[in-house]
């Protein structure tokens, strides 16, 4: 069974450069246990694949900035490399031409986590025309996922739902309580 991708895995990976959330080539590779050169090589032999949006090169003073403020990036400091930053989609592209193992169980993973964001998605939409159990059952569902993605390291250890209705308003507010048992 796919596990669901941890937030925590990638998290600190992401970065902004030009008001796009990116992550860096060096980055990507680590994240498909690829070298980097592959990951190159696969934009190069493929520009069909990364349109406008997909990629976004890096001039020498956002280099240089990338440098000065993390300090995982001074290895390229005197790099002369063209250095890449991968958008969301730009991600998903590439996970389709690398072909790794883990590149591919990391597409598989994103995808399963997405599915479940989107079933949970649906299923918060029927909340307000739901009876007492459904919302208790959509809401423990919902924390369990919400819970998986953040850190499924740690085991529902109790859970709280408070339902308010204030003239056709509905307020739902939920607790899970999270702990190592």
């Amino acid at each position: 069974m796919n596990q669901i991708i941890k937030l925590e895995s990638v998290e600190d990976k992401i970065i902004d450069i030009r008001g796009e959330k990116v992550i860096m080539d060096n980055d990507v590779a680590a994240l498909y246990g690829v070298e980097t050169k592959r990951i190159n090589e696969a934009v190069k032999n493929n520009p069909d694949k990364f349109p406008e949006g997909y990629i976004v090169r890096l001039t020498d003073s956002e280099k240089k900035e990338l440098v000065e403020n993390f300090d995982r990036f001074n290895k390229i400091k005197h790099s002369s490399a063209d250095l890449k930053a991968f958008t969301e989609k730009g991600l998903y592209m590439l996970a389709t031409i690398i072909k790794s193992p883990k590149a591919v169980q990391t597409t598989l993973d994103i995808i399963e986590t997405y599915a479940k964001i989107k079933d949970l998605s649906r299923s918060m939409s029927r909340l307000p025309a739901a009876d007492k159990a459904e919302q208790k059952t959509i809401m423990e569902k919902a924390a369990e996922v919400l819970g998986d993605i953040l850190d499924g390291a740690l085991e529902t250890t109790g859970s709280e739902t408070t339902l308010e209705l204030n003239l056709a308003v509905i307020k739902v507010k939920h607790t899970v309580k999270k702990g190592k048992k």
